[in-house]
């Protein structure tokens, strides 16, 4: 086996670990498909005889490129119509974390959290706290110390610790809770609704302009309710369908019009009703 094909084998060894990073950093399958390539041709350009760890390179490239494209995504997302969601990754057999080597976290709700966090917070909070990177190499992707990477990811923890996995449900618990809902919105079901909804719950649709989607969050069961029926009876399709699928590692509905992926929706829950709603309709993110 020549230098060449053995650099391939390494790097495609480590892809679905690139991969899970730059799609944590940036929100979307695309974004992180181009970082994961833009590192592969570095690597091939690299003089691999002064690289001592080829994952630690390799890692330290991906994260790289992954701040540097987020900081120019960053005018664009602010001029986004309506809330920005992350691209879902539908799966119909096994979650993408079996498939694609991700770690944990992979939630739509947590994708959302790390929004609030600047592209360097992000990365440091990824490498430590999802891809158990210790803070010397940190340290040496940021071009910080140890120190300042330790109060990096403190401060980043503490944005996203409230939030952050409030409840340990199990994916049959979530599988239950949204074939009920199903089933009361193919009822018209509005008291059921409003039961399957906390009080203050809220649902966040990303239209991005390119599709229907409530142009801010919504909060209440009851306003929740009311949407869901109302987008039921304005928008249903003769062919729609909607099944339970993998969406980001988690249980969550697939909306279709025919063969075309229409929606996705995720939610959070305590096990009893749900908690938030991440809806996808931007036919541009459903490719």
């Amino acid at each position: 086996m020549d230098r060449t094909d053995t650099s391939t084998d390494v790097f495609e060894s480590l892809r679905g670990r690139l991969f899970g990073l730059a799609y944590r950093m940036l929100g979307t399958r695309t974004d992180a498909e181009d970082i994961v390539q833009e590192a592969y041709v570095r690597w091939h350009q690299a003089d691999r005889r002064r690289i001592d760890n080829a994952e630690a390179w390799l890692v330290a490239s991906t994260t790289r490129l992954a701040i540097d494209r987020l900081r120019r995504l960053k005018t664009e997302r602010e001029a986004y119509v309506g809330p920005w969601l992350p691209q879902p990754i539908v799966n119909d057999g096994l979650p993408p974390d079996r498939t694609l080597e991700l770690a944990d976290d992979l939630s739509m709700a947590f994708l959302a959290l790390l929004e609030r966090l600047a592209p360097d917070e992000r990365a440091a909070f990824l490498l430590h706290d999802v891809f158990d990177v210790g803070y010397a190499e940190i340290a040496s992707v940021l071009d910080r110390t140890e120190p300042a990477c330790r109060q990096v990811v403190h401060r980043a923890r503490e944005r996203v610790r409230d939030e952050r996995k409030r409840f340990e449900v199990s994916q049959a618990a979530k599988a239950t809770l949204l074939r009920q809902f199903m089933t009361a919105l193919e009822a018209r079901d509005e008291q059921r609704l409003v039961e399957l909804f906390a009080p203050d719950a809220t649902w966040t649709a990303d239209g991005g302009g390119r599709a229907a989607a409530a142009p801010a969050p919504i909060a209440g069961a009851a306003r929740i309710a009311r949407l869901v029926l109302g987008l039921r009876d304005k928008f249903w399709a003769v062919d729609r369908s909607v099944e339970i699928a993998t969406i980001n590692g988690e249980a969550g509905l697939r909306i279709r019009d025919g063969g075309r992926l229409a929606a996705t929706m995720s939610i959070a829950t305590d096990g009893e009703r749900i908690l938030a709603v991440y809806a996808i309709v931007n036919p541009d993110k459903l490719l």
